[in-house]
């Protein structure tokens, strides 16, 4: 079982017959729209009503974030308990150090610094200004867009 609220998971076993009763957790989708502050405003596109979620809350899932983009977020009795990232987001190379010629057989990676600020390898043939597919999981380049 996970706790939702702490992050705790936890093994228990059951007996046959034995209820549980069900949380009230469910998903919406909103789009995160922009950052004030310390905290990260998101949106329901049929409401247009905003709820916020401070840093503390996003934790590291900030450097994926980037305004506009649709996420799902976890509500418990009422209560923001969690949001999920897109599993694979697209995002544009700001900053590669050019690829060198030479044996790239064994294939080859470099470090590469996309729009959002976070810093993925991706393969020598990526340059600058090239939209890229990441893996919000693994933080891993995925694909060219």
């Amino acid at each position: 079982m996970r706790n939702y609220v702490t992050g705790n998971t936890v093994e228990k076993t059951f007996r046959a017959g034995c209820s549980i009763d069900e949380a009230n957790v469910y998903k919406e989708t909103k789009q995160y729209t922009y950052k004030d502050g310390a905290q990260f405003v998101f949106m329901d596109l049929s409401t247009f009503e905003e709820i916020r979620l401070n840093e503390s809350d996003v934790g590291e899932r900030t450097k994926w974030l980037k305004e506009g983009m649709d996420c799902n977020v976890l509500f418990w009795n009422g209560k923001i308990i969690d949001f999920e990232l897109p599993i694979t987001v697209k995002l544009t190379v700001v900053d590669v150090d050019p690829g060198i010629k030479g044996d790239t057989a064994q294939g080859g990676s470099k470090p590469a610094t996309l729009d959002t600020g976070a810093v993925v390898n991706v393969p020598l043939f990526v340059n600058i200004g090239d939209e890229i597919l990441v893996d919000t999981r693994a933080g891993e380049y995925r694909s060219r867009a």
